[in-house]
């Protein structure tokens, strides 16, 4: 007979884990307490005459586990129709550093030429190639390192926008070896960020690296949909999990035994669900709010979005923190001529303008969104919150994950973006090595015949 596994979670981390393990042999059963699974990949949302997805659109293609994925469930991928992104300044957008990797300039005259440094800011940027590498392994915040590598100015208008913006969080609390460890790597290897993405760059030319992300053709929503029809019934919505013993789950209509059980819900529930067995490192990871605006404009306004795939923007310049040109990013003919966007706000530090009521949000995006471009006011809108979704990689990070993995009773797993990465590739490797480890020899105690 085979083992029978609890899931509790339907999002992708949870799906992705049942998939691997019933190929694996053993029985997975997702209990998800919303209607139709998915998290984070939730269904589209209706905007004006539109369907537009509310999660994360793309994911990372250099990153391989979340396009074998798709492939594996027979999905095909494309990519974006642009590449190239904006900054968000006093003078209006300008384009990110050409040529960068992780937001790192890899080519010092392209450092010296930019606008969005001060001629300080830019010599100061360029200290980097003499600046000695820190070697005395002491974790530091991505700030911390950046800083001290690149300088405030760099940091805080460059590199900040883009690669806190990623987490939502804060710079100076998130963990370098934690959200960037190939930023140390460069240090470590070259002595210098910016020889680091020099020697990324060359490497990148090497190989033919294709594009930075990719989707399914039909959207990222395909990927749950795929998942649930493999999984078929064994994905049961719209079951609240209540309690999780040693073996067993407890719903509303009663308790079932398991031989294992993977959590797969976030770092909160999941201490809920545990109670006093729950490890303290456990209760200490964190997650902040935030918020998709979507802004469909009138006709006429699409060739109003300069050619990319959108904007980042500096801490406190604008209520948003970036924005994706959906209508250039991903074109439909569904959009028409029309300008289609959808803004982020929230995160670390911002979490207070998702109290405010949805009309004040949009017409905050709408107003900013004006002065660098020429829009109208929107003919659609809507505001989509995500309440404590997306966890903070702070200080310690990493060393806590580990000792939560280590001191959750026997047979009981994790799994999920507060462990194992924000994005959906990420997610995707999680499951497969989670799976991998529920079905360890040792991992699920073997029942001895009666």
């Amino acid at each position: 007979m085979s083992e029978r596994v609890a899931i509790v979670g339907g999002g992708i981390a949870g799906l992705a884990t049942a998939f691997h393990l019933a190929r694996a042999g053993t029985e997975p059963v997702v209990f998800e307490r919303d209607a139709t699974p998915g998290g984070v990949l939730a269904p589209p949302i209706h905007v004006g005459d539109l369907d537009l997805e509310p999660g994360p659109d793309a994911l990372t293609a250099r990153k391989p586990w979340g396009a074998d994925l798709c492939r594996e469930l027979g999905l095909s991928l494309v990519a974006p129709a642009t590449s190239g992104a904006f900054l968000w300044t006093e003078h209006g957008l300008i384009p990110t550093l050409p040529g960068t990797a992780f937001g790192i300039p890899g080519d010092v005259g392209d450092v010296l030429r930019w606008p969005g440094l001060s001629r300080a800011g830019r010599f100061r940027a360029l200290g980097d190639l003499v600046k000695r590498a820190r070697k005395d392994g002491v974790e530091e915040t991505l700030g911390g390192l950046l800083r001290r590598r690149l300088g405030d100015e760099a940091t805080d208008r460059a590199i900040a926008p883009l690669l806190a913006g990623l987490h939502a969080g804060d710079v100076d609390r998130l963990s370098a070896p934690a959200t960037f460890p190939e930023l140390l790597a460069w240090e470590s290897s070259q002595g210098s960020l910016i020889r680091g993405a020099q020697a990324a760059q060359r490497s990148a030319r090497d190989v033919d690296p294709g594009p930075v992300f990719l989707r399914p053709r039909a959207g990222m929503r395909a990927i749950v949909d795929a998942l649930a029809e493999t999984l078929g019934d064994r994905v049961r919505t719209g079951a609240e999990v209540i309690r999780v013993g040693d073996r067993d789950v407890e719903l509303a209509g009663g308790s079932e035994p398991f031989d294992a059980i993977v959590l797969a819900c976030g770092a909160t529930p999941a201490a809920t669900l545990l109670g006093d067995r729950a490890p303290e490192d456990l209760r200490a990871l964190r997650a902040v709010s935030t918020g998709v605006v979507f802004l469909v404009f009138p006709s006429g306004t699409a060739n109003a979005l300069p050619d990319g795939s959108g904007f980042v923007v500096p801490r406190g310049r604008a209520p948003m923190t970036a924005a994706t040109f959906l209508s250039r990013k991903w074109p439909d003919d569904r959009f028409g001529d029309r300008a289609v966007l959808r803004c982020f706000v929230g995160g670390e530090g911002d979490e207070d303008v998702l109290d405010a009521p949805d009309a004040d949000i949009v017409d905050a995006c709408a107003r900013h969104l004006s002065a660098v471009l020429d829009l109208p006011e929107p003919e659609a809108s809507h505001v989509h919150r995500w309440p404590a979704q997306m966890p903070q990689y702070e200080l310690g990070h990493l060393d806590r994950v580990r000792r939560v993995r280590e001191a959750l009773p026997p047979g009981i797993f994790v799994v999920g973006n507060a462990f194992d990465g924000v994005g959906v590739s990420g997610l995707a490797r999680a499951a497969a090595e989670t799976a991998a480890r529920v079905t360890e020899r040792d991992a699920i105690p073997r029942k001895e015949p009666a």
